[in-house]
């Protein structure tokens, strides 16, 4: 999997490189955030958007909603669930979309930099629901 993060990080990098102000900027913080939640956090670009994984895909980004800026945190291929007591949230960021899916908004440019580190908590959470890749 390794060999699989740095043309991915590039392409990551390039496709965050071509977004405008502040846009670019608010992603960028996301980008970090989740890549220094935990150790073993691959970037690539899927569904069109940066996308995150270990096992699995666990986090996308969604650029062109409603909503600027929004991270949807979901399980991977296999059906599962994550019953939603399991998740500490104190500040009431996510919005569950799904038994399998939630969803983080930052209706507002800047909104990201102020709420890092409860990203990065959700996000440890939410990593320990993922399942692991099996190698093939």
């Amino acid at each position: 999997m390794g060999s699989r993060k740095s043309p991915s990080a590039a392409s990551v990098a390039d496709y965050i490189a071509g977004l405008t102000s502040p846009l670019r900027e608010d992603v960028e913080t996301l980008r970090s955030a989740i890549l220094a939640s935990a150790e073993g956090i691959g970037e690539e670009i899927k569904w069109n958007a940066p996308s995150f994984y270990t096992g699995e895909h666990f986090a996308t980004m969604r650029l062109h909603g409603k909503v600027p800026l929004q991270l949807i945190l979901h399980l991977g291929v296999k059906k599962s669930s994550i019953p939603r007591d399991l998740i500490e949230d104190p500040e009431g960021l996510l919005q569950w979309l799904a038994p399998d899916r939630a969803c983080i908004s930052f209706p507002s440019f800047g909104s990201v930099s102020t709420r890092v580190a409860s990203v990065q908590n959700i996000v440890r959470q939410w990593l320990q629901h993922v399942p692991a890749r099996v190698a093939g």
